[in-house]
């Protein structure tokens, strides 16, 4: 055909060949191949993803260009920040040493870091895409934090002595095809004041992406895989290491304060009155009639719980017979939403009953003590408010946080070794939790105090490992296995409990911190976000369904209206067994996408002030863009906004005496 170029000619391969090493014969030439095999690997990486991510991606000509073009222009993005260091070397290198052998030495080795990294960043890439189906995010640079968790997770999960060192070995065979590109400029004698030009040149690449460069670019499509795949993960691993805590006056759409304090106001009215004659952002009373129920609570948090494991939920795997037994022996609330996908954010919602605020959790946030929680209540209340963790609690800053927010820390320090039947890096197995949780509670009942007891269980995790001949499942082999072992484990406790002489007199609060997946096609795919919780107290809870829609903030509220507790409150959650049909709604979020749920309507706020309103399809997640419902959204802003300026403004302190 006319016109068209056949890369297989010889004369034309041989043209290749030469043009390549004359740009690499200039004295940046190893600029240039740092760049290409950073694409290029980049490339393979996203084409990988694609094809594993298949069955999720609206595939259409304008997405696929989407994906490519996009996505090589965020790897052009990231090739110029990784390739400041060869910049600098080579622009300070003065030229009579260039060519030296020691020179080369320091290329070859350079260039082998730098494909030992690339190659190691796509494979842990892939390993990342399968847990969460993303790119880098927040995520990853919470776990540069916890190296020692993170490292123990990857050693227990895969094979990674081997997996190092296939991929030393892959290096050094890359390295060596490339030889003959790597070394061309070492002959180039180019001036200082040349060097210079073209250096500040290749520098300022860096400044101009970090201020030009919008990370919206990718999120042009409504299939939430190809926003993904559109990416670099290098590159939104920097964006998301400066950018892990968003300002929502900044980033998010607003109302004036006092607008959005009236509107919060009228939303909380329901189980309330106003806290000395008027309201002031959240804080009211709530008055219950009659006498207080000082029942003891044991409040269990149970790792990555998706409704859709349980029987109950139409699950045919027969994974979770305790927790389907105790749902039919108690109250299953059937119509709950998580906050938010990761542990700190159902900890949150769990102490504080405060709607999720963008970018990182308040666990995890500065100035975090003396806030209004759910242990504080309980402990102006006469009770002993403990958090128990099978981990060490230092991880996600669970000791710091609980211990200043009105709650007494146990984790798995306080385990001799031998009383631990079984640990993996993310603690001990769920059953040695439970039995040193028991230990605790027994402590209290023989002081005559009442306890609340926040229990969180570490199991359900990745390696997914847990000690042999419980369940019939083997470990170490799946989710599945780990699904079931916990439900094992919760049984076992339930079972113990009922011998003890407090079970009496103890409500069961069972419910998840999170679900185990939050990937879906959407922004926000609701069905991911649905939990379970289980309220169990034989001779107290009758039996039933509760299928009012709920929010993971509700549930500290409703555990005091069920104990008839009066008190001040800040919590923007409310009492779900007094709410109104007209006052269910819930909220569930990423560290940036914030949703509201209500009236079957789904209002998202995203940053650059973005709002957009949907009809949410419950069973598949997926959802249509639908016009917008400005009184709903006034309502998503609103509550995002004052959960904000309460937190960052010091309004959302512990201020009540002991009564």
């Amino acid at each position: 055909m006319a016109g068209k170029i056949n890369f297989s000619d010889p004369i034309i391969k041989m043209s290749i060949k030469e043009n390549t090493l004359k740009l690499l014969n200039n004295r940046f030439g190893p600029v240039f191949l740092v760049t290409a095999l950073l694409c290029g690997i980049s490339l393979l990486t996203r084409l990988s993803l694609l094809l594993y991510s298949a069955s999720s991606v609206d595939w259409s000509v304008l997405n696929l260009l989407k994906v490519f073009i996009i996505g090589l222009f965020y790897d052009l993005a990231a090739a110029s920040f990784a390739v400041i260091p060869i910049v600098i070397y080579l622009w300070l290198m003065p030229s009579k040493w260039y060519d030296r052998k020691f020179n080369r030495i320091l290329l070859f080795i350079y260039f082998f870091f730098v494909v030992f990294t690339l190659i190691f960043n796509a494979i842990s890439e892939w390993f990342f895409w399968e847990e969460f189906s993303v790119r880098y995010n927040f995520i990853a640079v919470d776990y540069l934090v916890y190296t020692t968790e993170v490292i123990g997770n990857i050693r227990q999960s895969y094979p990674i002595n081997s997996i190092m060192l296939v991929l030393v070995i892959v290096t050094a065979i890359v390295v060596y095809f490339l030889r003959n590109y790597i070394t061309p400029s070492t002959t180039n004698k180019s001036t200082f004041g040349k060097r210079t030009k073209v250096a500040l040149v290749l520098l300022c690449l860096p400044v101009f992406t970090y201020f030009c460069v919008s990370h919206k670019l990718k999120y042009l499509s409504k299939n939430q895989y190809v926003n993904e795949l559109s990416g670099n993960g290098m590159y939104d691993f920097g964006f998301a290491f400066w950018n892990n805590q968003l300002d929502y006056n900044t980033f998010y759409k607003t109302l004036p304060i006092k607008n959005a304090e009236s509107i919060l106001n009228g939303l909380l009215q329901q189980d309330s009155t106003a806290k000395n004659g008027t309201f002031k952002n959240t804080s009211r009373n709530i008055n219950n009639v009659g006498t207080e129920n000082k029942m003891n609570v044991v409040l269990i948090s149970v790792e990555s719980l998706s409704a859709e494991f349980l029987g109950t939920f139409g699950n045919t795997q027969h994974i979770t017979p305790q927790l389907d037994s105790l749902a039919k022996e108690g109250l299953l609330f059937s119509n709950l939403y998580a906050s938010g996908t990761r542990t700190v954010r159902g900890l949150e919602a769990l102490s504080l009953c405060i709607p999720p605020t963008p970018g990182q959790s308040i666990v995890k946030r500065p100035d975090n003590h003396n806030l209004f929680t759910l242990g504080s209540i309980f402990r102006t209340k006469g009770y002993n408010s403990r958090f128990i963790y099978g981990g060490y609690g230092y991880f996600d800053n669970m000791n710091e946080f609980f211990s200043n927010n009105g709650y007494q820390v146990t984790d798995r320090s306080a385990l001799q070794d031998s009383e631990i039947h079984y640990s993996n890096i993310w603690g001990v197995a769920d059953e040695d939790l439970f039995t040193l949780s028991l230990r605790e509670l027994d402590k209290d009942y023989k002081n005559n105090k009442p306890f609340f007891a926040q229990i969180m269980t570490v199991s359900n995790h990745r390696p997914y490992t847990y000690p042999d001949g419980r369940i019939d499942i083997p470990s170490h082999t799946g989710r599945e296995g780990a699904v079931k072992y916990t439900d094992y484990a919760i049984g076992k406790f339930i079972r113990e409990a009922k011998q003890k002489p407090w079970f009496s007199n103890t409500l069961f609060v069972i419910v998840a911190d999170h679900c185990a997946s939050s990937a879906g096609k959407v922004e926000l795919p609701v069905d991911k976000y649905h939990i379970p919780m289980i309220f169990y107290s034989p001779g107290h809870i009758t039996p039933g369904k509760f299928e009012k829609l709920t929010a993971q903030i509700d549930i500290g509220p409703t555990i005091l209206g069920y104990l008839n507790f009066s008190y001040d409150s800040k919590f923007f959650g409310q009492d779900v067994f007094k709410m109104k049909n007209t006052d269910e709604r819930a909220f569930i979020s990423t560290y940036q996408s914030l949703g509201y749920i209500k009236n079957n309507k789904l209002i998202i706020l995203d940053p650059n002030k973005k709002v957009a309103t949907y009809k949410p399809d419950f069973a598949t997640g997926s959802a249509v863009t639908i016009p917008a419902d400005q009184k709903l959204i006034n309502e998503a802003i609103t509550n995002y906004q004052m959960a904000s300026y309460l937190y960052q403004n010091g309004l959302y302190g512990f201020e009540f005496k002991k009564k």
